[in-house]
């Protein structure tokens, strides 16, 4: 048993606690308050004049897969040769042991959606780990698959455009999404009529017909269509937002849009359809034409039409600036509570995971990171971070 006691909580639902007592075991909060009882012979960790917040959560990036440190031999984020690969598993590219994941923690994040990049139109399964240090990634994961990425707008048009393969537009990029939906729905379908066949066969003692040949992309995108797992769509553009959101409609789909870089042109259509947003990059530079209008007003006039939001990295920039987001989106007239919870509870129920991570409550995970300082100011910094329950070593830059 632990007891982190003095300092202030910060926990986007239940708000600030000065003086407070967080008291966790075996990997779980068990209380959060002023006037809990610390029990004889627990661990009591003084946080006085620090500030005890839950870890953050980061809702996309493509941390593990990609190691810009040695070149093509780290790319392993992109199965770049063929539009359609849902079968792909970003669990089977992520390396323990990329330097990047050592930042993880010094931006207070302790959980993160992680998987392929969005070179495909359907790219494969993403997952959520818990950057515990393990030596092998299935000790790490907290939920696989968490969603299925696909993307819209100019990266699979450049990648297959210049292979002069479809798609090389945005309705290509479109019809390819889909194609591959609707092919699934057949799938699906061929198996339905198998099981009914097996059925008769049964009732009249005849032998059952063979089943269709199994299809691991197809098995993969119908849990898609089950509504089992959502998809997570790269849009940049206005028009692709929209495009996401039409055929999400059309196949019943749930769906989290990803960077969402123009929504703010059309806040008020993302929010009727009930879509969250996850936001960024947008912190650093303009990386290619769809990118132009990338800024912290985009996610505040998201929140203010109504639409759920998130604040990402997208791994584009060091997972230490993590901290960065939220103080940039409150820079730009972002609440401060609002912009608290684009961080924690927001991308907590984005993943599915709201009754893991995202808050400091009883029996969620005991994700805890004690703050030099206000987490929102500048020159505070995570001085001990717990995943599950276990402190894990910060290491220097």
């Amino acid at each position: 048993m632990k007891a982190i006691k003095g300092g202030t909580i910060l926990c986007p639902v239940n708000g600030e606690i000065k003086d407070g007592i967080v008291l966790f075991d075996e990997g779980k909060i068990k209380a959060v308050g002023k006037n809990v009882k610390i029990p004889d012979g627990a661990e009591v960790i003084d946080a006085s004049g620090k500030f005890v917040v839950p870890g953050f959560v980061d809702a996309h990036c493509h941390q593990g897969l990609f190691d810009g440190s040695i070149g093509w031999a780290g790319m392993d984020g992109n199965e770049a040769t063929d539009p359609v690969t849902p079968e792909m598993r970003g669990i089977d590219s992520f390396y323990p042991f990329e330097p990047s994941l050592k930042e993880v923690i010094r931006g207070g994040v302790t959980c993160l959606n992680t998987g392929p990049g969005s070179a495909n139109v359907i790219s494969g399964e993403a997952f959520v780990i818990k950057p515990t240090g393990a030596s092998v990634v299935d000790e790490m994961v907290v939920l696989s698959p968490s969603g299925l990425k696909v993307a819209f707008g100019e990266n699979p048009k450049r990648v297959y455009g210049e292979q002069k393969k479809t798609p090389s537009t945005r309705m290509g990029v479109a019809a390819t999404l889909r194609k591959t939906l609707t092919k699934t729905q057949n799938y699906l379908n061929e198996w339905t009529t198998f099981g009914k066949k097996v059925k008769e066969a049964k009732e009249k003692g005849e032998v059952p017909p063979k089943p269709p040949e199994k299809d691991l992309g197809l098995e993969t995108v119908a849990k898609v269509l089950k509504r089992e797992i959502p998809i997570h769509a790269h849009a940049h553009r206005a028009d692709d937002i929209a495009t996401v959101i039409r055929i999400a409609k059309e196949f019943n789909l749930r769906v989290v849009i990803i960077h969402c870089t123009e929504g703010h042109k059309i806040a008020d259509f993302i929010a009727e359809a009930g879509v969250p947003a996850v936001i960024g990059p947008t912190m650093y530079w303009v990386s290619k034409p769809e990118t132009r209008e990338r800024s912290f007003k985009t996610v505040v006039k998201l929140h203010e039409a109504g639409v759920k939001v998130a604040l990402q990295t997208d791994s584009l920039t060091p997972m230490i600036h993590f901290q960065l987001l939220p103080m940039y989106a409150i820079k730009f007239g972002m609440p401060r509570d609002e912009a608290f919870k684009a961080v924690t509870v927001n991308p907590a129920e984005m993943l599915g995971l709201e009754d893991r991570v995202g808050s400091l409550e009883p029996k969620k995970d005991a994700d805890i990171v004690i703050w030099s300082g206000d987490p929102f100011i500048f020159y505070s910094e995570p001085e001990r971070i717990f995943i599950n329950g276990e402190e894990i070593p910060i290491e220097e830059e």
